[in-house]
């Protein structure tokens, strides 16, 4: 009964080779059985981690096998295996239905996962395991970030810093465009000040990951809205392809606001420094090599005085304009073409109004008049 033919691993395992959402999307459940700081690194998008081995229990084995012996460290791996599959099927898994269909993967698709896919079928369930396991699915993504992000057309919102582009961004997908958050995959507004203040950056590997999932849910034939970026997004870097169709090929829009809405605009985007001058104070230290320490420690009062109008307008004419106005002008070949976006105002039903006139008007001929 725990004989399995050659046929039978065949028809259980799934090629990471040229893996889609599509194919990915033909399975109940992905199963990422890697313990959990390799899950939290990287794994595919959707997966739920059930480790039939945790950090400590790896690590042992790990030690056993290097100072002892292949065999020890085998007896001793098997037994922990069985028994937190166990555990699994005992807590989770024992009320999915018959036909449940899982697609388990380890590291290289290896004893791990073999082990999980194994128990499953001869349960009864229709478990395959993905062949190379998260090794060959990473390639696969390397590979596709390489070329998936040329199938599109890019319409790139570039606007100075508080000109509300994440919020047109928001807007245009609540129309239903195509709309690639960078930003959002990055967890990061790209920006000294752009920390999050409830969430960290994920691992550049697990943003490539989320990248190429966005890249595989887009219609080519439709456009892929996105903001202007440059090559990093605090500590994540945009892959150079998506960045060479952006800056050579994308066609630009520009969002133009008023200098007293964007001074609004940023006390409401940014009220967690508001609420804590000290580590907004903090944050602007790291600028004391491009601005001098005079000038920082002026911006430091104010923060501290809590003059918030006055900082956020010395910021905006003296750091944020200069250098977006330096980057957008070097990277963005179309830039000077752009079409002009004039939401009204900032509130959500402005900036959904200029998407609408944007979606409805960028694909015709008056593309280049203001929106």
């Amino acid at each position: 009964m725990l004989c399995t033919s050659d046929h039978e691993r065949a028809r259980q395992t799934l090629a990471a080779e040229d893996l889609t959402l599509a194919q990915l999307g033909q399975f109940d459940d992905i199963i990422d059985v890697r313990s959990p700081s390799e899950f939290r690194e990287d794994h595919i998008p959707g997966a739920q981690n059930f480790p039939v081995l945790s950090d400590e229990e790896r690590a042992r084995v790990g030690t056993i096998y290097k100072q002892q012996s292949a065999f020890d460290a085998k007896k001793i791996g098997a037994a922990l295996v069985a028994r937190n599959i166990a555990g699994h099927i005992e807590r989770y898994f024992a009320v999915k239905p018959k036909k449940w269909r899982p697609l388990i993967y380890c590291w290289r698709g290896g004893s791990r996962s073999g082990a999980m896919t194994h128990i499953l079928n001869q349960i009864g369930w229709r478990a395959q395991q993905l062949q190379g396991g998260y090794k060959a699915y990473r390639s696969t993504v390397l590979a596709a970030l390489q070329t998936l992000p040329g199938r599109f057309g890019y319409r790139v919102v570039c606007g100075p810093t508080g000109s509300g582009k994440s919020r047109f961004l928001a807007a245009l997908d609540e129309l239903g465009a195509q709309v690639l958050d960078l930003e959002g995959l990055a967890a990061h507004r790209g920006s000294i000040l752009g920390n999050l203040p409830d969430a960290a950056q994920p691992s550049q590997k697990m943003f490539e990951s989320l990248l190429w999932e966005a890249l595989q849910k887009f219609d080519a034939g439709r456009p892929v809205f996105v903001e202007a970026e440059s090559k990093k997004i605090g500590n994540i870097r945009v892959p150079d392809a998506l960045l060479e169709e952006m800056w050579q090929r994308g066609r630009c829009l520009r969002i133009q606001i008023a200098q007293a809405q964007r001074i609004v605009l940023l006390k409401e985007e940014y009220v967690h420094f508001l609420e804590n001058p000290a580590a907004l104070s903090e944050k602007l230290a790291h600028l004391t090599g491009l601005h001098g320490k005079a000038v920082i420690q002026k911006w430091q009062e104010l923060s501290g005085q809590r003059e918030w109008d006055v900082l956020v307008a010395e910021l905006l004419e003296k750091h944020y304009d200069p250098a977006y106005n330096k980057s957008t002008s070097r990277h963005y070949a179309h830039f000077g073409e752009a079409a002009i976006i004039h939401p009204s105002d900032i509130s959500a039903d402005d900036f959904r109004e200029a998407a609408r006139k944007a979606i409805n008007r960028l694909d015709s001929s008056q593309e280049a008049v203001t929106l």
